[in-house]
């Protein structure tokens, strides 16, 4: 009897192809390079190639896509080169903790022994330690494996990015169908802990509640919120959070916790009960003395990252999903003490408008004009403190910055976050809120913004130098009025960038224009620029 006729095998780059489609992957972020091409011959209609127009910018892109859809971002790159090129990025997608699915184009399987132009040498090597995984799969039929694998590790907590390397030589290859899998992205947490952190907190005459960006990371910014209201507990936001976790319009927000050891400890004193929710407890950005936490005070963490956990050099730590731990919280019974409401933060005062305007100023003014809707994606280190008094942010899915402190991730972060939020059919504009210096990392970005046509103002605040490092200076010693070299930037015209990419824009130097131009920037139909110059 003849065998009955197999049905023919896919090749790697139908399998590849499919599993994406079942993972609900239709987007891939990248910059062409030859050892990718074989990877998007015959491109399927259904699927988007986002062009980035260098590295580090398409793994920002694909960032703040992964973070605005809360799914796995895929980035195409070229090789060694490209992958250096990404690698500022990369870094900050894992401190982000944003799941990424990086792939990397390699030379043919056949020539890598003699050591071709343009291979990567030890390719898994070059992205770690910043990658949760990383492999160049044995066969070429392994590649969708690959894919099914490193998308787990992406999604399961804590997240971050994933990295395949692909010879080019594999797409064409015969291979198996992979089924899609599903598995448990989140983990509860321990009964007992969570019943003795209950009744702690229950107990508790004086609690404060810090939180990081892994509370709206987790969709958990209405359930802390409720747990704070029903224990009237304070809300400081963690040291350098890339997102928001609480109304910053709440009454019980009482403000931004500083990365100083000592400045921690003097702000939370007087409490009994510190519960920091989706942080690490605390980020430091300088040396500090003394203790963590004040004297008298018991320190409890919620956090999905067991190394975070680990380090944490006081207090108890509790390894969970943050949604699911303050959900069982929320279902203990009610708190025994009752508690009067802490005293409300004063407000800012009205900020003058100054020649030059001042930051406050501009920001102030920008608060007034945006829409409810609105969403903030923040690179101005140097502006940040300004913008935590003037620029409040509404709670979840509301602002978005960068965890690792290095720069280049905002622009593109803002174009990403844009797509996204237009995937998902929400409303409102994207704000790029962006420091001059911070800008020319990336300001590759304005293009992929031009060409997709998306509701995003890139705002510059342009203060012609570093102001973070000028006034960070005094820390290491530089007398008052020293610049540091290499801080001044002077010539640089921001709508003429723009236009070269596609955009309009338009620079602003006199505060009384600002009203105006501003609210002409946030109104426009597609991307557009806008240029303020601030003292």
């Amino acid at each position: 009897m003849p065998h009955p006729t197999a049905p023919p095998r896919p090749t790697v780059r139908e399998a590849f192809l499919r599993l994406m489609r079942d993972l609900g992957i239709d987007t891939v972020f990248g910059n062409p390079g030859s050892t990718e091409l074989p990877m998007f011959r015959d491109y399927p209609a259904d699927f988007r190639y986002i062009l980035g127009l260098q590295e580090s910018v398409v793994v920002g892109m694909a960032d703040g896509y992964a973070q605005a859809t809360r799914n796995a971002g895929l980035v195409n790159l070229h090789s060694a080169a490209g992958v250096g090129h990404a690698m500022g990025n990369i870094f900050t997608a894992f401190r982000n903790q944003t799941p990424l699915i990086i792939t990397a184009g390699q030379q043919a399987r056949s020539i890598l022994p003699f050591d071709p132009f343009l291979a990567a040498t030890q390719a898994t090597e070059l992205p770690r330690p910043y990658v949760k995984w990383a492999i160049e799969p044995a066969r070429a039929e392994d590649v969708p494996l690959a894919l099914m694998r490193a998308y787990q590790v992406a999604m399961q907590a804590p997240q971050g990015p994933v990295f395949i390397s692909i010879p080019a030589d594999d797409w064409e290859k015969p291979c198996d169908w992979v089924p899609m899998r599903r598995f448990s992205q989140v983990s509860a947490p321990d009964p007992a802990m969570l019943q003795q952190l209950a009744q702690t907190l229950a107990r508790s005459q004086r609690p404060v509640i810090v939180v990081g960006a892994g509370v709206d990371r987790d969709a958990a910014v209405d359930m802390v919120t409720a747990l704070a209201e029903r224990h009237q507990a304070p809300v400081y936001t963690a040291p350098m959070s890339a997102r928001c976790g609480f109304p910053e319009h709440h009454p019980l927000f009482a403000g931004f916790l500083p990365p100083m050891r000592e400045r921690i400890v003097e702000t939370l004193a007087g409490h009994d009960l510190i519960l920091v929710l989706g942080a690490p407890a605390f980020t430091y950005h300088i040396e500090g003395h003394g203790p963590h936490i004040p004297d008298g005070c018991t320190l409890w963490q919620i956090v999905d990252d067991p190394h975070t956990a680990a380090w944490t050099p006081a207090g108890h730590s509790v390894v969970s999903s943050v949604r699911l731990a303050v959900a069982g919280l929320l279902a203990s019974p009610a708190a025994e003490v009752q508690r009067s409401a802490p005293p409300l933060r004063p407000a800012a005062a009205r900020a003058e408008a100054g020649h030059p305007m001042t930051v406050a100023f501009a920001l102030q003014t920008l608060h007034e004009l945006r829409q409810a809707q609105d969403v903030v994606v923040e690179e101005a280190p140097g502006s940040r403190s300004v913008m935590q008094r003037h620029l409040p942010m509404a709670g979840a899915d509301s602002f978005y910055t960068m965890a690792s402190g290095g720069l280049g991730h905002g622009m593109p972060a803002a174009v990403g976050v844009a797509l996204g939020r237009r995937k998902l059919g929400l409303p409102g504009r994207v704000i790029a809120l962006i420091g001059d210096g911070s800008s020319l990392y990336s300001i590759q970005a304005l293009f992929s913004a031009a060409r997709l046509q998306l509701p995003l103002t890139f705002v510059i605040l342009n203060n012609r130098r570093y102001a973070a490092l000028q006034d960070f200076a005094p820390v290491f010693g530089y007398a008052p009025g020293d610049t540091p070299e290499g801080t001044d930037l002077a010539g640089l015209d921001f709508p003429a960038l723009a236009a070269g990419h596609g955009l309009p824009g338009w620079r602003v130097d006199q505060a009384d224009a600002l009203h105006e131009a501003l609210a002409k920037a946030l109104a426009h139909e597609g991307p557009c620029l806008i240029e303020l110059v601030v003292a």
